[in-house]
């Protein structure tokens, strides 16, 4: 075994998963009844571990938040799959929208369920938009010379085991032309004994995080109570095994909606050495009205935390992944807010630079762009380098 990983111990505290109401003590049986109506619509899932960093003496918990169900999930908000990934699905269980980038929904199951998941729709019955067979989609990026980086989500790929994933890394890494990987988990955070339990997983990236080829862990922590001395210990061992890590989180109401929450995160994790990426608003998704976060306040909140942070920890961006592309909030004046897109479906529309009149109640790009379609509210938009 190598030297970095032998004073593992598998031993170690395994979490149970918790995927009833009943399991939970703290709950009231009204608060069990209330939930459990919630619970028949959507999914719910749990660890002993992550339960054990709620507060249940604040009715606000923020882990709570992003764990518990919540009756207002049941309100008639939004669509299943609001960035309409389907019409990017080439085979099943691969999508690709941009040009360069792929991605492989290898899992359908997480570590536990965040309650404001925009892929909630992979955990219902009815649903096979994943499968455990991915020949065909590692067919179609080997049969696709411009993809150049692959990113492994679902559900949550360090979900499966060792075993189950190296094959893929493997496969992947036999690609040429591919030469990123990344791994959307929020596994160091929900479940850090998965890391620290587990050599052959250290090892593994070891093999396949090469020098000229990294493999990337797309982190989820979303609120700085989530940065425990395990899970701090699980990243700096995923860092050591020589992957590359970032973070990258929702802006979610109740969870990280302040500026001082927002800002202890991005430098926490600066400390650490896991950049902030990204920070998305809400995508419009089917009982996600309640955690949602207007796009306006997010802006205000977002720049507020920048401006509390180095220049370390304020790398992140404020983005909606939008059917039509990656669109950023770039600047907002007394009575116009700015987008740009940062990645494109459509070749055209990268860079692209668009100017709205400010809408305090729109919660998504959408809700500029009704606008637009009735009242032509709509400056010139142009290339980002013609500006």
């Amino acid at each position: 075994m190598n030297v970095l990983f032998k004073h593992l111990n598998p031993n170690k505290k395994k979490p149970k998963y918790l995927t009833k109401l009943d399991q939970i003590p703290q709950l009231t049986d009204s608060e069990k009844q209330e939930m459990q109506k919630v619970n028949d619509k959507f999914v719910f899932r749990t660890n002993d571990y992550y339960q054990s960093l709620i507060d249940w003496d604040d009715p606000n918990d923020p882990i709570k938040r992003i764990i518990m169900p919540d009756v207002q999930e049941l309100n008639e908000w939004g669509e299943l799959d609001a960035s309409n990934e389907e019409k990017y699905t080439k085979v099943r269980g691969l999508e690709h929208k941009y040009t360069s980038t792929a991605l492989l929904l290898v899992n359908e199951v997480c570590a536990a369920y965040c309650r404001f998941c925009f892929r909630k729709r992979l955990f219902m019955n009815e649903n096979d938009e994943v499968t455990k067979d991915i020949s065909e989609g590692l067919e179609y990026i080997k049969n696709t010379k411009e993809i150049n980086n692959v990113l492994l989500t679902g559900g949550d790929p360090l979900v499966l085991s060792t075993s189950k994933l190296e094959p893929i890394i493997k496969q992947l890494r036999e690609i040429d032309h591919v030469k990123i990987i990344r791994i959307g988990t929020k596994v160091p955070a929900f479940n850090p004994f998965r890391i620290l339990n587990d050599p052959s997983l250290l090892e593994m990236f070891k093999t396949y995080s090469t020098n000229e080829k990294k493999i990337y862990i797309m982190a989820h922590f979303n609120h700085p109570r989530e940065l425990t001395p395990e899970a701090i210990e699980g990243l700096n061992l995923l860092m050591k095994s020589g992957v590359s890590m970032v973070n990258q989180t929702p802006l979610v109401a109740g969870v990280n909606d302040d500026p001082d929450v927002l800002t202890e995160l991005f430098t926490k994790l600066s400390y650490i050495g896991v950049p902030p990426y990204y920070v998305f608003l809400c995508r419009p998704t089917l009982g996600n009205e309640t955690y949602s976060v207007s796009v306006e306040r997010g802006y205000e909140i977002f720049e507020k935390s920048r401006t509390r942070c180095s220049g370390l920890a304020k790398r992140a961006r404020l983005v909606m992944s939008h059917e039509s592309g990656k669109i950023e909030v770039v600047g907002m004046t007394e009575d116009q807010i700015f987008f740009k897109y940062a990645r494109a479906a459509e070749n055209d529309n990268n860079a692209r630079f668009l100017s709205f009149y400010r809408n305090p109640k729109a919660c998504w790009f959408d809700d500029y762009k009704e606008a637009l379609d009735e009242f032509s509210l709509f400056s010139e938009t142009t290339k980002a380098g013609c500006l």
